[in-house]
């Protein structure tokens, strides 16, 4: 086993096995896995809004699914991964708290998956395994040594997809 590599909110780093990588409490977040399974090297991403475009203070590019994937995938590339060879797994995107207003926050869980969906086509890359929505947070961390990527939730077992 190698090193634990994290990941904090609002941001993105690589790793190759026998590393993994971990980011703590996705609760309307989302993490995203960028893997290749030839050279056993990934990068995740801990966003926390699913677009920069919509906010005037944007620059904290990982902080939002759009620029975030577009700056894991260029960390990739020059790693010398190959944008066709990559697949992605997803994780969270909960509602944790009930509003009964429409508030920008409202639902964000649900907008951040479905950015992370609709950049992810964008770039060609199928997503091959995900664990969103419901009404928890998660700790998530890849073994890019075997392509699991555990799921960890208070009060449930502990899965892997």
């Amino acid at each position: 086993m190698g090193k634990r590599i994290r990941v904090g909110m609002a941001d993105l780093n690589i790793c190759s096995a026998p590393d993994s990588i971990i980011t703590l409490g996705l609760g309307s977040c989302v993490g995203i896995i960028l893997y290749d399974r030839v050279s056993k090297k990934c990068g995740m991403l801990h966003a926390m809004l699913p677009d920069s475009t919509k906010i005037r203070n944007n620059g904290l590019r990982a902080k939002f699914v759009d620029t975030g994937l577009e700056d894991l995938l260029a960390m990739l590339e020059k790693e010398g991964v190959r944008r066709s060879s990559l697949v992605a797994k997803v994780a969270g995107g909960a509602t944790m708290f009930n509003f009964s207003s429409s508030s920008e926050i409202s639902g964000i869980g649900d907008r951040n998956v479905d950015a992370a969906r609709e950049c992810l086509k964008k770039y060609n890359i199928s997503i091959i395994a995900e664990d969103t929505g419901k009404d928890y947070g998660r700790t998530v961390e890849f073994y890019p040594e075997t392509g699991k990527f555990e799921i960890r939730a208070v009060g449930r077992d502990v899965t892997f997809i």
